[in-house]
């Protein structure tokens, strides 16, 4: 690891393309409900960060891939964190929504 590797973020737009190439993969938003409807990446559910607890409700599988995104890559690192501590083992944080190049939707 070099010095300047704690500065690299994860690259949304290739998180997105193996999103769209993983069988049965879910893409969550992790941003308020108020950011996803002002624009959301398509496909995405959004379950909000302060109610990550949630997840289980709707994805009971726990090694189902998980490609979680919010608007600057800081919130879905922690969504990672408390989804993988709630033993969720496919989980990977691909940044956030603002260096995404695709189509959103509202």
């Amino acid at each position: 690891m070099g010095i300047f590797d704690f500065f690299k973020t994860e690259d949304i737009n290739e998180g997105i393309a193996q999103f769209e190439h993983t069988d049965g993969a879910v893409l969550l938003d992790v941003r308020t409900v108020e950011e996803y409807q002002a624009g959301h990446i398509p496909k995405s559910i959004n379950i909000p960060l302060h109610e990550i607890h949630a997840v289980a409700e709707s994805i009971s599988n726990h090694d189902i891939p998980l490609f979680v995104y919010c608007q600057s890559g800081a919130r879905s690192s922690q969504a990672v964190d408390a989804l993988s501590r709630m033993g969720y083992t496919e989980v990977k944080n691909i940044g956030g929504i603002s260096n995404y190049r695709g189509k959103v939707e509202k």
